[in-house]
């Protein structure tokens, strides 16, 4: 995930993209995994200027991880 930050912020999004995809992978069932699902999403957003990728991500999070506490995060971009 550190990894993934610093690539984000150095506008590297390719890389950060790839990171962060990884960690979904590697990780599924813990809860870094929303986390990484979250700032793909800001990744892509960022990457894109697709305001629909925030919407993509808004859903993902609450279907696959309805309880964690990045679905707070991700509100302010329900559409």
């Amino acid at each position: 995930m550190g990894l993934a930050r610093v690539a984000l912020i150095n506008k590297k999004f390719a890389d950060a993209e790839s990171l962060y995809q990884e960690v979904i992978q590697k990780y599924p069932d813990t809860g870094i995994a929303p986390a990484a699902v979250y700032w793909l999403g800001v990744t892509r957003y960022k990457k894109t200027k697709d305001h629909r990728e925030l919407s993509k991500i808004v859903a993902e999070l609450k279907q696959k991880f309805p309880n964690s506490p990045w679905n707070q995060r991700a509100i302010p971009w329900a559409s």
